[in-house]
């Protein structure tokens, strides 16, 4: 028995320690992106939009309908015995000029542009909730910044006051640190409740109604060059973006209107066919047998109106317009990638100034002056402002690699492509 109770209390503790574990809600990159894709609601919302344009399609394929007309006729005066008659006809309009396959070359026109639209809406989504992800990495980041000079801090306040005690300092220099020390735990407080609002942000960006936040962000902010050439990104950026893909539909879809248009000054005919039936009439004046009729006709429209060309007209002119807003955007997608592949060098060029020495010189320097002061050599404010130049320091490199990061994030949004990964 003696035996067995350790290991009752180590099963104990490993059970404890694997429902810790498993309360732990950790969010990954790719489980976050994922979330984004199927439940954000915008998202969702502009999917509607397809299954409305398909619906559109199938309408579009529609043929008019038949109508059937039933009459009678009967004399009111029963004395006159003038009988009755019932009179059937089944009518339809023939459609000429193409006007329904050009009906549904639109519906299908307004469908593609509709797809291209929700991927470019995508492409939008995942660029921005990619930076929201990166932004609470940032976050994160800062508060560990934070929390590690706090811990710093609150370790040399601890000392001072031994320090004061045994009379090695002066009681303002032991104030002066747990004042410090203070200062930078309510700089903890206000990056934790930040980071909380970022982590909201994510949680709307997954479509999550609950608003259950993450205890943690798995991944972390890094610098891994990659280069790039320009002129080759904006080829890619014009056969990728789907906003172009979309401009060019907006092109068909015009095109497909004015053929419409065009089609609807055609004439269409009327066909009917229909038969009826006279009891017969036993008025003694003009008495007359019953008989039975049968009929067909064609009844062609007089087209005046397409004297009036004011819809063609309209339709002439949104190709042209068309025309030109296809090659603005691609003017402005050229744009665009210059812009964005500018900031990504610069931003390459930022990180890697901080690569070369800086976050170890300012933590050599800071430990040297902690170094000296507790021997007595250096005073307290040069500690302190050694420990503010050293966060700056590494704050700054943390804002670098954002920024890194997003330039990274908008060069691949203006291009269109997408292979971002989490470290």
């Amino acid at each position: 028995m003696k035996n067995i109770k350790p290991i009752i209390v180590v099963l104990f503790l490993l059970c404890a320690a694997t429902a810790f574990a498993q309360e732990t809600k950790v969010l990954t990159f790719d489980e976050y992106l994922n979330n984004v894709k199927n439940n954000n609601i915008g998202y969702l919302v502009e999917r509607y939009n397809v299954d409305i344009a398909e619906a559109n399609v199938k309408a579009a394929k529609v043929f008019p309908d038949p109508e059937l007309s039933i009459s009678h006729a009967n004399n009111q005066n029963w004395d006159l015995e003038m009988g009755y008659g019932i009179d059937a006809e089944l009518s339809y309009t023939l459609e000429l000029g193409g006007k329904r396959k050009a009906r549904v070359l639109v519906a299908k026109s307004e469908k593609e542009m509709t797809e291209a639209l929700l991927e470019d809406y995508f492409r939008n989504l995942r660029a921005d909730a990619t930076i929201a992800y990166y932004a609470a990495l940032r976050q994160k980041r800062i508060c560990e910044i934070q929390q590690s000079s706090y811990q710093q801090m609150l370790e040399l306040a601890r000392a001072d006051s031994i320090r004061f005690q045994l009379g090695a300092i002066s009681e303002v220099d032991a104030r002066q640190s747990n004042l410090e020390a203070a200062s930078i735990r309510n700089d903890v407080y206000s990056s934790e409740g930040e980071l909380q609002d970022i982590l909201a942000r994510l949680m709307l960006f997954q479509g999550n109604k609950t608003m259950e936040l993450p205890d943690s962000l798995a991944g972390e902010l890094f610098y891994s060059k990659r280069d790039f050439n320009l002129q080759e990104l904006i080829v890619v950026a014009q056969y990728n973006r789907a906003d172009l893909h979309a401009a060019l539909k907006s092109r068909e879809v015009s095109q497909h209107n004015l053929r419409l248009a065009k089609a609807n000054r055609a004439i269409d005919l009327g066909l009917s066919i229909g038969g009826g039936y006279s009891s017969e009439v036993r008025n003694e004046i003009a008495p007359a047998p019953s008989f039975k009729s049968i009929g067909a006709g064609i009844s062609i429209p007089l087209k005046f109106s397409n004297a009036n060309k004011g819809e063609l007209r309209a339709a002439q002119i949104a190709v042209k317009q068309s025309e030109l807003e296809y090659e603005a955007i691609a003017q402005q997608i050229s744009a665009e990638v210059v812009q964005a592949y500018n900031k990504y060098v610069i931003s390459c060029r930022q990180v890697e100034q901080f690569q070369r020495g800086l976050l170890e010189d300012a933590k050599f320097i800071l430990q040297k002056i902690i170094y000296s002061y507790e021997r007595g050599e250096t005073g307290i404010l040069e500690v302190l402002n050694a420990q503010r130049t050293y966060n700056e320091t590494r704050t700054a490199y943390s804002e670098t690699l954002y920024n890194y990061s997003v330039a990274l994030v908008e060069l691949e949004r203006t291009c269109g492509i997408w292979d971002v990964e989490m470290k």
